[in-house]
């Protein structure tokens, strides 16, 4: 049996939970969310439980047994908690302004890049503590569906990855950038 998928899922209370042909429901107090159920895989409303079944231990069934459990987990805790992730824009001269339905950033290209900001997904520009060298702003990439954060989050790193001789671009809150050693003058 899968480790993942034997889970329950705790719903909170303030949660609805509805079981559709193919699909989750899942409403909370911050939105409304769907995960698709694979074939071969059913879930179980117990009380304060969901639980998820898989009919058979035949070959794709074990593995869309956790993959199924770990969205619909992901669902409920979006609709409760939300998620979020943090970007730090390092480089001199480089800015970012956030606007109700587009991101504006300066990042050292001839142009100005705006971002337009997808539906259930919000960003702020904040000005953090950083020990970074040429440290500008952090960017809180938050909303309810993970998958949609993290693939906003990735697009944005996309726009100037950092560059490994002086640090500069886009990372991570937590990620390192080790830098390489430039041209040595003689």
């Amino acid at each position: 049996m899968s480790r993942v998928g034997r889970k329950p899922i705790k719903i909170p209370a303030g949660v609805k939970v509805v079981i559709r042909d193919g699909a989750v429901e899942i409403e909370g107090k911050k939105a409304k969310l769907s995960s698709p159920i694979p074939p071969g895989i059913r879930f179980e409303l117990n009380g304060s439980d969901l639980v998820a079944h898989r009919d058979s231990d035949d070959k794709p069934y074990p593995s869309y047994h956790g993959l199924a459990r770990a969205l619909v987990a992901n669902n409920v805790r979006g609709v409760t908690e939300g998620f979020s992730k943090q970007l730090d824009i390092v480089g001199i001269g480089f800015k970012a302004e956030a606007r109700p339905k587009a991101l504006n950033l300066s990042l050292g290209f001839s142009h100005l890049i705006e971002m337009p900001i997808p539906e259930g997904i919000s960003v702020k520009v904040e000005k953090q503590t950083r020990t970074i060298q040429n440290y500008v702003a952090t960017l809180v990439v938050s909303g309810a569906d993970k998958q949609m954060v993290g693939q906003f989050a990735a697009d944005l790193r996309r726009l100037r990855r950092p560059d490994p001789y002086k640090g500069k671009g886009i990372r991570y809150f937590n990620e390192v950038v080790r830098l390489k050693v430039g041209k040595k003058g003689a």
